[in-house]
């Protein structure tokens, strides 16, 4: 199940992020309001736990950006205003759940199961779709046209990452923390050999590539048509 947590302490950012990703989450982390706004509204996430009060944009508002936009991803949102008031604005917002700090994590990880059961109830997409690209999530196999690609589970998890995020600029850190679960760069050709054999395995024999080198940027996965 992938995540957006969106919050601008650091050290509470680095203990949910840690707690998640050990708990058998894919967590992205966004540090204000913007950013998470962006990443809400581009990203494709199974769940967005949001501070209430942070830089930019506040988690209120930017829940109800989501839900103008007809996003339904459920979010929960966690703040240190704890009032009946302040509890029935966040879900008067669109938010799903409020949780009031300081929590215990064992309550954040229940809350969180509560809100996936109840969104599993309603059908999920089980494929992911670009161009005549096809992953099949449930079956990990993955065919472009009439080719069945074989690809290891490194390239799967990355294949994923890039198709969840189709026409979105994937940065290295992005993708040192959502497939490799590095919080620093090593300073290797890590990401770019693995982009090269996916790349190769990808487009290979086709007129259309989809994985596009982006310079400064990082990569992105999208259609040309």
């Amino acid at each position: 199940m992938h995540v957006l947590l969106i919050e601008d302490d650091t050290e509470a950012a680095r203990f949910l992020v840690k707690g998640l990703r050990e708990s058998g989450y894919s967590v992205d982390h966004a540090a204000d309001g913007r950013e998470g706004l962006f990443r809400a509204t581009e990203g494709q996430f199974d769940l967005v736990v949001t501070d209430r009060m942070l830089p930019h944009i506040d988690g209120l508002a930017i829940i109800e950006l989501m839900r103008r936009k007809g996003i339904s991803t459920p979010v929960l949102v966690l703040s240190a205003l704890g009032s009946v008031d302040d509890r029935v604005k966040g879900l008067k917002a669109g938010g799903d759940d409020y949780l009031t700090k300081p929590f215990a994590f064992a309550e954040l990880l229940a809350r969180i199961e509560a809100l996936l059961r109840r969104r599993s109830s309603s059908p999920q997409a089980t494929r992911l779709k670009v161009e005549d690209l096809e992953f099949d999530l449930l079956a990990r196999r993955v065919t472009r046209g009439a080719r069945e690609i074989e690809l290891t589970a490194r390239e799967l998890k990355l294949l994923e990452f890039l198709m969840r995020r189709a026409g979105q600029v994937v940065t290295r850190t992005m993708l040192l923390e959502g497939v490799w679960d590095l919080h620093f760069d090593p300073q290797s050709n890590l990401i770019d050999v693995h982009i090269s054999r996916l790349r190769q395995a990808i487009d290979r024999g086709s007129d259309h590539p989809l994985i596009h080198t982006v310079r400064g940027s990082g990569y992105v996965l999208r259609s040309e048509s």
